[in-house]
């Protein structure tokens, strides 16, 4: 990469984020305050953009934001052990897990629901029913 500045509108569109989150990440610590040009505009480094683009990756991977931090101030700290960054990928693995079977479970529950629609009329519709078991009138 070359050793020229980025603005932030070329940092933005080399790492597909939005300017917005740019300053986001900023203002919560992700990504250091660049310096400035002579003109006031941010001035971006490739530590900046190397930085950016493994907090875009590691929020693509759905980690949350404060596993981002621990996981950016144990990257920084390259000799010691990388247990606690395997005990955080660990930890989101089992709550990646925990999610998909609720989401299995409500999968299943919604297939039946809809098994059960004889695609009648509304006031017999099994869907509706199930979603408003108290015979609830809305209008």
């Amino acid at each position: 990469m070359s050793t020229e500045p980025l603005s932030i509108g070329s940092l933005a569109k080399a790492t597909d984020t939005k300017v917005e989150t740019i300053r986001y990440y900023e203002s919560i610590g992700l990504l250091a305050a660049p310096a400035r040009t002579k003109n006031n505009y941010r001035a971006y480094t490739a530590q900046h953009l190397a930085r950016l683009s493994f907090v875009r990756r590691a929020r693509a991977l759905g980690f949350s934001i404060d596993q981002v931090q621990e996981l950016l101030k144990l990257a920084d700290q390259k000799d010691i052990s990388c247990k606690a960054v395997d005990a955080i990928a660990r930890e989101h693995l089992a709550e990646i897990d925990r999610k998909l079977r609720d989401l299995n479970t409500l999968r299943s529950e919604l297939s039946n629901v809809i098994v059960q629609c004889g695609q009648g009329t509304i006031s017999e519709c099994r869907i509706i029913e199930t979603l408003a078991p108290d015979s609830a009138t809305f209008s």
